[in-house]
């Protein structure tokens, strides 16, 4: 379900839709045309879409060590094994 953005019409409202607010609605579902709070006339905005392109969101081990980052993996309660990048071998809650 979408996270649609709404703002006031009228630039008195109460503390809930004066700076705008969000609401997390069925595509189905009718806009809201007044503040459920004051009754404040609202209006939906258009908000800036999140897409992921290519593959900047997987977290290869390469893709981790070039960035500089570290990369571990749980071996057991506790311990963590390095898989990528500089830093510790292990990682010990101990």
């Amino acid at each position: 379900m979408p996270i649609y953005e709404y703002a006031p019409i009228d630039p008195l409202g109460c503390a809930l839709c004066c700076y705008g607010f969000d609401v997390l609605q069925r595509l189905a579902d009718v806009p809201l045309t007044r503040c459920s709070a004051c009754g404040t006339p609202v209006r939906r905005v258009i908000g800036a879409a999140q897409v992921i392109a290519g593959h900047a969101h997987v977290l290869r081990e390469q893709h981790v060590a070039k960035h500089g980052f570290t990369q571990y993996r749980r071996v057991g309660k506790g311990k963590y094994e390095k898989t990528a990048g500089k830093g510790p071998d292990t990682i010990s809650g101990d």
